[in-house]
């Protein structure tokens, strides 16, 4: 299943409708949030999001970035995981 980069987006699938998708949005020069995920009930179980979550979390390393992540399911991924706690702001 190939993760695409959209715009303030990964998703699976369509762009218009995703079969699944993370969006996060700017937060400061060097923050963004994440806001929203979503997984069809047809790819649930089968670590489709949090797949998504870790794809955001290497975009943040990449640029520098720290994350707020207002959608509960990223919160609970990150704050589980000492790695990517650290890019929690």
């Amino acid at each position: 299943m190939e993760i695409i980069q959209g715009n303030n987006k990964f998703y699976i699938g369509d762009a218009t409708h995703p079969d699944a998708e993370i969006t996060f949005q700017p937060a400061g020069q060097d923050t963004i949030a994440i806001d929203h995920t979503f997984t069809n009930p047809k790819l649930r179980g089968q670590g489709v999001a949090k797949a998504l979550v870790l794809k955001v979390t290497d975009y943040a390393k990449a640029n520098n970035l720290k994350i707020i992540p207002l959608c509960s399911y990223a919160r609970v991924v990150m704050e589980r995981d000492e790695d990517l706690k650290t890019l929690i702001k």
